[in-house]
């Protein structure tokens, strides 16, 4: 089991757990949602995403954005999971993120998506 971020307490006060497919569904968030330099000890760790949000919404952001996603999850996630496809909508106040992915122990695919209001 892992655990479950992020951190929480379940039901019987102890450290919240969960299956290998949401831990990795966990980290994806935690990558995405990290902005670089957040971290003390892994400075480059994130994703820079939450920087372009205020950014002017055109087809080149949604651009930039998917290859920023891509690129991070590759360099971070590689090792657990095979990306397929990134898709990115950002619309009016809203950015939303769908990450199809092949998990490396499984060879199972997944969908994991997210979405931000600003």
């Amino acid at each position: 089991m892992n655990i479950r971020f992020p951190f929480q307490i379940d039901h019987r006060g102890r450290t919240a757990v969960c299956s290998r497919d949401q831990h990795i569904t966990d980290m994806i968030e935690e990558l995405l949602f990290t902005s670089p330099g957040e971290r003390v000890n892994r400075p480059t760790f994130g994703s820079g995403l939450m920087q372009l949000v205020f950014q002017p919404n055109s087809d080149q952001l949604a651009a930039t954005i998917q290859f920023l996603v891509q690129g991070s999850l590759q360099q971070w996630l590689g090792y657990l999971i095979e990306i397929n496809d990134v898709e990115v909508q950002n619309v009016d106040s809203s950015l939303s993120v769908k990450v199809v992915y092949t998990n490396r122990l499984t060879q199972q695919t997944q969908v994991a998506e997210f979405q931000k209001n600003v």
